[in-house]
């Protein structure tokens, strides 16, 4: 079962289990509007999944870039 989070919700946990974590909420909004990090829109909050941002911080797995997600390409 996920552990869906709002963006302030994360941000609080991540200074709970890090108290130096730099991470803010800013920076974490950036991260999911850009689309680096994986995230659930309901209403207007975006919900993220605490392991799934634990694994993209510890290097587990990879951001999404424009360039491999949502592009339309040209068939030849």
């Amino acid at each position: 079962m996920p552990r869906m989070r709002t963006i302030e919700q994360t941000a609080a946990y991540l200074r709970e289990t890090d108290p130096e974590c730099a991470l803010s909420k800013t920076a974490l909004r950036r991260m999911v509007k850009e689309g680096q990090v994986p995230s659930v829109r309901v209403g207007q909050k975006a919900l993220l999944d605490l392991d799934t941002i634990e694994d993209y911080l510890t290097g587990k797995i990879h951001a999404v870039t424009p360039s491999e997600h949502g592009v339309i390409r040209r068939v030849v």
